[in-house]
């Protein structure tokens, strides 16, 4: 079995990519520190390092070991973090992943809020994680739960999700638009307009979603500005540079000078799924699952209406 004090020493020198300078860190010295890596290398049977006077490279393989080293050791620090709150009698505490849509919408929040009324001594970190990373993070138990803009596979052999928002996406006018009062929409109405497209950093999906419901519905957006995100968007519309969709939630945190409307024709929403590994769920865990589940935000379509930030 690997020696985890090896591990740590592999990683830091490939960090520092010098022994000297990562036996100071380690506060050894640096034949121990040099023997140990020959060591770690000859039970891997792998080159670690390419070696020269100057300086200490990681070869290709290397590169390759120290990303999932560097998980290793990342789930190692968790691991024992959490026995020394279990022994402190807090359950282990939570980590969780999380994308800005789970704070817009306010379902993270209340869950929160909740699970710390209940349990205001319970150490809580939030990570705020692509998709990719969250799913990684599950699939290595170094986050307890994940919040994500897609479901799991329903296959998937470790994990499994539960959506927990469906939020209605609202058209952005400025408020001096000729639509801006308008009590309903045509796909024309909309296919007459410069786009400010919204690509969120965790899912190029999210935008090929919105497309896939415009050309449904009867038009294609004109997209001639495009933004990582939604309130930015916003800010362009009050600017009077293009309308935009953006979802409800976020209704009551826009720029003054943009209407919002509902468009019920429009079958476009934003999503969030709650995640977790199917295995030895501690009962913390399952219990904020449950929160989640319970704070879910599925919006049923309501009638076209106008929602001004300003007037």
């Amino acid at each position: 079995m690997l020696d985890i004090r090896q591990l740590h020493y592999f990683a830091t020198v490939a960090e520092e990519e010098h022994v000297g300078r990562a036996a100071e860190r380690l506060h050894i010295s640096q034949s121990p520190l040099s023997r140990q890596i020959a060591q770690l290398e000859e039970r891997l049977g792998l080159t670690l390092f390419e070696r020269s006077q100057q300086r200490i490279r990681l070869t290709a393989d290397g590169r390759t070991f120290l990303g999932e080293t560097q998980a290793f050791l990342a789930h190692a620090k968790r691991l024992e973090s959490m026995a020394r709150r279990l022994g402190s009698g807090d359950d282990g505490g939570l980590c969780i992943g999380y994308l800005e849509n789970a704070m817009h919408s306010g379902v993270l929040n209340s869950a929160l809020r909740e699970l710390l009324t209940e349990r205001p001594s319970i150490h809580i970190a939030l990570y705020n994680y692509s998709n990719t990373a969250q799913l990684e993070g599950l699939r290595q138990r170094s986050l307890d739960v994940g919040l994500i803009c897609e479901p799991v596979p329903p296959d998937d052999p470790e994990l499994v999700s539960y959506q927990v928002l469906s939020d209605p996406m609202l058209l952005a006018l400025p408020v001096g638009h000729p639509l801006a009062r308008a009590k309903k929409f045509t796909p024309q109405d909309l296919a007459a307009q410069k786009w400010i497209g919204v690509i969120h950093k965790e899912s190029v999906r999210t935008h090929d979603n919105f497309i896939a419901a415009c050309a449904q519905a009867g038009f294609a957006p004109s997209i001639t500005l495009e933004v990582s995100e939604p309130l930015a968007a916003l800010g362009l519309v009050a600017a009077g540079l293009g309308v935009t969709m953006v979802q409800k939630s976020l209704h009551q945190q826009g720029p003054e000078g943009v209407v919002l409307h509902e468009i019920p024709w429009l079958n476009y929403r934003a999503s969030l799924w709650v995640a977790w590994h199917k295995v030895a769920l501690r009962p913390l865990v399952t219990h904020f699952r449950e929160l989640l589940q319970r704070s879910r935000m599925i919006a049923p379509a309501r009638k076209t209406k106008a929602i001004a930030l300003t007037v």
